[in-house]
């Protein structure tokens, strides 16, 4: 599969919490750094993701904010 993304992060699933409509997905990256997905559950379901596998974690948008006063 080729894919435009220029930011793939490969990782270990270490937490998956299903919800009714949307499921968080916490991945492992390395050097003590996670990083969390929210996506659909029907995408976790038909991805079949479990803790513990290997998974590739994909990052495109046109911009990522937080801020703290």
């Amino acid at each position: 599969m080729r894919l435009s993304t220029r930011n793939i992060l490969k990782g270990k699933v270490t937490e998956v919490k299903e919800g009714m409509v949307m499921a968080k997905v916490k991945v492992d990256i390395g050097n003590g750094n996670v990083v969390t997905a929210l996506v659909s559950t029907d995408a976790v379901q038909e991805l079949d993701v479990k803790v513990s596998e290997d998974i590739q974690v994909l990052i495109k948008a046109t911009s990522v904010m937080l801020a703290k006063d």
